[in-house]
């Protein structure tokens, strides 16, 4: 995949739960595959390049194949586990999927948490589960393009395909080849940046400041330069678009009140550095530290104390109530024309991929490709359609690539 003329990539979320406030069960909807039906074939109408399909509740493959036909352009970014499906059969619904969607499958290799993993079977330390990643994403992609040797690892061992193999084929006749398959993901630990250098094509990041979110991405692009690669780069965020700034932070302000103390202080949990606690943990950052103070007190700050920078916000979110810093919940939030320069900033440091995500996700999917498609430059590969046709595209000129090394 190639970003050649310096645009970006605007993507979905394809995923339950749903509703106007899903982090809070007085706010979270009833959906079933109907909703995703319906969600699917408003990201794909609207002209997103894509959506992400992240781990959860629905397995991504039943989940991208079953909405195939309500859909005719966008990506499925299906986060996998490696081990969960053996490299051969993933291979082969890999394939299946592809050949039915027209290519339009793309993995999102998630490598799990210590906390998690064991309770899906996996029982490998940190390091070793890069290890064990690398060789299962090595064999499956061997397998995807139609190789019939095998793969002889420490890990994963797979004997050479016999002549015979397969019933559906021609006798004798050659497998079916296809092209390299594209693989996303993340790491950033040493041995996850080791990794993602040899395996990703597009390297993810959750959200920071962009000069901060550039300056990581310069490095792993000086990790993936001393073996001759060279990566792109995404980042994934929430977003609140309105007409202007006050309507903006109206929402995330009506966002605020609508969330729990409850859900702030298990968001903030969950972010302490080991060996803390939540009673007497002290930032380094003054204003985290007066969040804290209030939290503590049993109620929230206002909105606009969680901006840690232009635009960008570290309030209430499905993924989590980032107090303590940016995570998986940072938001973009302001008006359309606040939030495309916040994205042509990213853009300047090398960012030209953004999943984004807002609630309720056809209602905000709406409104993202209304107010802020029109002025960026789109780089999906077709003709991404005008809303509102008065509204003309307004694009400065292009930022520039991210250089392979610092």
């Amino acid at each position: 995949m190639s970003n050649k003329n310096n645009g970006v990539r605007i993507l979905w979320y394809l995923t339950a739960p749903d509703g106007q406030v899903p982090w809070e069960a007085d706010g979270r909807w009833q959906t079933g595959f109907g909703h995703l039906q319906q969600l699917a074939g408003t990201i794909d109408k609207l002209g997103y390049y894509g959506a992400l399909l992240a781990t959860g509740a629905d397995e991504v493959n039943v989940l991208a194949a079953s909405v195939l036909s309500v859909t005719s352009r966008m990506k499925f970014v299906a986060a996998v586990y490696p081990g969960l499906i053996a490299p051969a059969k993933l291979a082969q619904i890999a394939q299946t999927i592809n050949r039915f969607s027209g290519n339009r499958l793309v993995y999102n290799a998630v490598n799990g948490s210590d906390a998690m993993l064991p309770a899906q079977g996996i029982h490998l330390a940190h390091d070793e589960r890069y290890a064990y990643s690398l060789e299962y994403w090595e064999a499956f992609q061997r397998l995807y393009a139609g190789s019939t040797e095998g793969y002889d690892g420490k890990y994963i061992q797979i004997a050479p395909r016999p002549a015979n193999f397969g019933g559906g084929s021609q006798r004798g006749a050659p497998p079916p080849r296809y092209e390299p398959f594209e693989l996303w993901g993340a790491g950033t630990s040493s041995a996850g940046v080791a990794h993602s250098v040899r395996s990703l094509d597009v390297y993810l990041s959750f959200a920071n400041t962009p000069q901060k979110l550039g300056d990581k991405f310069r490095n792993v692009g000086a990790e993936a330069a001393k073996i001759g690669r060279q990566l792109e780069y995404g980042t994934r965020l929430q977003i609140i678009v309105r007409e202007t700034e006050e309507e903006a932070w109206e929402y995330a302000e009506y966002l605020v009140s609508r969330t729990s103390v409850e859900y702030a202080r298990q968001s903030i949990e969950r972010q302490l550095p080991p060996g803390e606690s939540f009673d007497t943990y002290v930032s380094p950052d003054p204003q985290v530290n007066r969040n804290l103070e209030q939290i503590r007190a049993g109620r929230l700050p206002k909105a606009r104390d969680y901006e840690i920078y232009p635009n960008i916000w570290t309030g209430p979110a499905l993924h989590g109530f980032n107090v303590l810093g940016p995570a998986q919940g940072t938001t973009l939030v302001g008006s359309a024309e606040n939030v495309a320069a916040r994205i042509r900033e990213f853009q300047e440091q090398g960012v030209g991929t953004f999943i984004l995500s807002g609630w309720p996700l056809i209602e905000e999917a709406y409104r993202v490709a209304d107010l802020l498609f029109p002025l960026l430059d789109l780089d999906h590969g077709f003709d991404v359609p005008l809303l509102s046709p008065h509204k003309r595209r307004s694009v400065p000129a292009a930022a520039p690539a991210l250089p392979a090394a610092a």
